[in-house]
């Protein structure tokens, strides 16, 4: 492992990549399965609900892309808040600022990535997300 890979945080925990471009999910899946975390992939809200709903003791994370086909990530959200009201969700998007994603924070999103990702920034709110108490 690379020293700027060793001084990220890390983990065991399984997070849910809720994507629908694929250039986002070769990099979030290859960086967190690097730094210890066991990766799922949902391309879209619709897979996202229904992967939870049938493993909602394995995912530990959920990180949401806020725009997608088939459900977006209001929709989405709250789908998955509706199967477990403790769900760790954290919100992500090149295209909404946070004031836009203001309801779902203050509905206990656990915060919201700024797209292009940068992997210590990423690996740190995953961190963070995680560590938070439910």
């Amino acid at each position: 492992m690379n020293d700027k890979i060793s001084a990220l945080p890390t983990g065991s925990e399984t997070i849910l990549i809720v994507d629908d471009h694929e250039t986002i999910w070769d990099f979030l899946i290859e960086a967190l399965q690097n730094l210890g975390y066991t990766v799922l992939l949902a391309e879209n809200g619709l897979d996202a609900v229904e992967i939870y709903e049938n493993n909602p003791e394995l995912v530990d994370l959920v990180l949401l892309d806020m725009i997608m086909p088939k459900s977006g990530g209001h929709e989405t959200f709250y789908k998955l808040r509706k199967i477990d009201p403790g769900a760790k969700v954290l919100l992500s998007s090149g295209f909404v600022s946070e004031e836009e994603v203001h309801d779902l924070l203050q509905q206990g999103a656990c915060g919201f990535l700024p797209k292009p990702h940068r992997l210590p920034v990423v690996a740190q709110a995953i961190r963070d997300a995680l560590d938070r108490e439910a």
